[in-house]
């Protein structure tokens, strides 16, 4: 593509791409989920069908981001009718091009259908997964190759910056973002704008810009899925903010374990610098700006500030002491402001519609809409964008399709490892930085993991506590040794060893992480713990005083056992036990050596009978 020296040009080349767009677009995802589900096979075998269908004329065939709808993965969409197919396999091309693309008829076997109600849906924007959703970040990348500017400019890609550049002044950008309250995607929820303002105010010459891009949590995977699938707005956004900032350099400060992350990004800014949206004299402009990937070292506490842009100075990222501010004193003791990816690439989108635009949507004091990943156990898993306040339950069973095989919802986990288990009480709560807090979780970076009734949230607690112990970097001795030593004791009531005492020393480890920790993960490595012992202390209770796991999870505190009435003696669980517990003869019901048995549950899983039980 040619460089571009001015706002027109820029329009213009926008325009020209529209108008030689061809008339179908089938579109395949991409992003990592799908690419691991065999995406690559059924986009090259797209690839082969319309070629020998002599349609590559008509057919534009397009690799996309991630869709969100993950678990329905991979996915094909067919434009302009928007005909959606889920869990396509390349045994379904043939199909796809002769029945739908060349016989305009829908091949019912690959369309949704809903788990609830059994109705089979075929437009992508008819299916409740998507239909609840405000996708005003994420939805272009089901319209974008995010290896190809040419799309993101197709989509207004780099107007935005355009307009920042020629027609408002640093400090109107900055009052335009302090107007929404775009508040911090990454989990603190403080106000971009401020932080801006305080790092173009600062005195120094030199500044930075970073994206926070180090997303470590457990299950969550928003930013990953936004720098791969559409990298532009990320880069366009962080443009935006150096202007406003005062700030020529920018980095991406991302995780180690995000390769197609890397290698979208990597391709977006050659593409940006030949197009002259990066570099010197952006579009005819005095405006220089760079843009630089830093890859993580693979530590979780990095994504803390301070940690971070020591890692990227080439240091060990470990939290610095926090009388020092990095909007003022950051990167090489110069000024950095620092956003994770979902804040970027709201950026954009703001300064496009407006600030009154922006802030219609969401609540009192939460602006804007937010990306969560849904996972756990729910019906519908997958990334979902929706308006700042909308209710736990709405996310659950309108979204997400309610709980598999008619379980019971039981709890629901919200802002990553340092977040807080959320009873059935509270479906009804709005999602939101401040009603959160009220009840000992957080918003976190957008990790939502749903358990249902065979959860145990001692074993949940523990499970946390255990990546947190080893994710501290070690630096300060209440993280270092509390995370250490709570992880012991949820390990010993797990075990049936749990004494009265240790839910007190609990509670007050927690109260002395919380008080003296230097950086985050610290303060907030106790809420699993808290969260769980608020509303969940009779499992505690059950573990320690009568030695008894109620969800049946925790291996120590179970027996199996096997129903004499319900065994057909076929052997089938005798073959499959390693340890050659179960016992007995052909043609008599079998039984479980308690004294061998290990408690795996191979035997349960092998028997096609149910005959064999948990005694807890």
């Amino acid at each position: 593509m040619q460089r571009l020296t001015s706002v027109q040009e820029l329009e213009k080349t926008s325009k020209t791409i529209l108008e030689q767009r061809k008339k179908f677009c089938l579109t395949v995802c991409l992003g990592t989920g799908c690419h691991a589900n065999a995406g690559g096979a059924v986009y090259e075998a797209l690839k082969k069908e319309i070629i020998l269908h002599g349609l590559t004329e008509e057919i534009e065939l397009k690799a996309t981001g991630c869709r969100g709808f993950c678990e329905q993965g991979p996915i094909v969409v067919i434009y302009p009718g928007e005909i959606c197919y889920c869990r396509v396999k390349v045994k379904d091309i043939a199909d796809i091009i002769k029945k739908t693309v060349l016989e305009n008829t829908i091949i019912e076997e690959l369309i949704y259908q809903d788990p609830v109600t059994g109705e089979k849906i075929s437009r992508e924007s008819e299916i409740p997964f998507y239909k609840n959703q405000s996708r005003i970040i994420l939805g272009k990348n089901r319209l974008i190759n995010p290896q190809d500017i040419r799309d993101y400019l197709a989509q207004g890609g780099y107007r935005s910056l355009a307009k920042a550049l020629t027609g408002m002044a640093p400090e109107q950008v900055i009052a335009v973002i302090k107007k929404a309250n775009l508040r911090g995607r990454g989990g603190g929820g403080f106000p971009a704008g401020i932080k801006w303002e305080t790092t173009r105010r600062a005195s120094a010459k030199k500044k930075y810009v970073v994206v926070n891009a180090d997303e470590g949590d457990p299950g969550a995977y928003m930013d990953r899925s936004l720098l791969e699938g559409n990298p532009h707005l990320i880069i366009e956004g962080l443009s935006i903010g150096a202007y406003a900032i005062g700030a020529d350099e920018g980095f991406i400060y991302l995780r180690q374990e995000y390769p197609l992350a890397l290698e979208n990004l990597s391709v977006a800014i050659k593409q940006a610098e030949e197009c002259g949206l990066l570099g010197k004299n952006i579009l005819g402009t005095s405006f220089n700006f760079r843009v630089t990937i830093k890859r993580g070292a693979g530590a979780f506490v990095s994504g803390e500030s301070s940690a971070l842009m020591s890692a990227i100075e080439g240091k060990v990222g470990e939290p610095r002491p926090k009388h020092i501010n990095t909007a003022l004193s950051g990167i090489n003791s110069k000024p950095s402001n620092l956003n994770n990816v979902e804040t970027w690439a709201n950026v954009p989108v703001i300064i496009e519609k407006g600030a009154d635009w922006y802030t219609d949507i969401g609540n009192a004091n939460n602006k804007g809409t937010k990306i969560f990943s849904l996972v756990g156990k729910v019906n519908n898993t997958g990334l979902i964008e929706v308006p700042m306040g909308i209710t736990i339950r709405k996310i659950i069973f309108d979204l997400g399709g309610g709980i598999p095989a008619g379980k019971k919802f039981k709890a629901v986990q919200t802002g990553g490892p340092s977040g807080g288990c959320l009873p059935v009480d509270y479906l009804d709560t709005p999602v939101d930085f401040d009603h959160l807090k009220e009840l000992g979780s957080m918003m976190g970076s957008g990790g939502m993991i749903v358990m249902d009734e065979d959860n145990c949230m001692v074993d949940v607690a523990k499970y946390f506590m255990l990546f947190l112990k080893e994710e501290s970097c070690g630096k300060c001795v209440s993280c270092r040794e509390g995370t250490e030593r709570m992880y012991e004791i949820l390990e010993a009531i797990t075990q049936g060893q749990g004494r009265d005492e240790d839910i007190s020393l609990l509670e007050e480890l927690a109260w002395v992480m919380e008080n003296t920790s230097l950086c985050a993960l610290g303060r907030t490595a106790s809420n699993p713990v808290l969260s769980t012992l608020k509303y969940f202390r009779d499992e505690y209770e059950a573990h320690i005083r009568e030695k008894r796991c109620p969800a049946k999870v925790c291996k120590a505190l179970i027996q199996y056992s096997i129903d004499a009435e319900k065994c057909n003696s076929c052997g089938r669980c005798q073959k499959m036990c390693l340890e050659e517990a179960i016992v007995g003869e052909k043609g008599f019901p079998l039984r479980i050596d308690v004294q061998k048995c290990t408690r795996c549950g191979v035997c349960r899983e092998a028997c096609r009978f149910e005959a064999i039980t948990i005694i807890s």
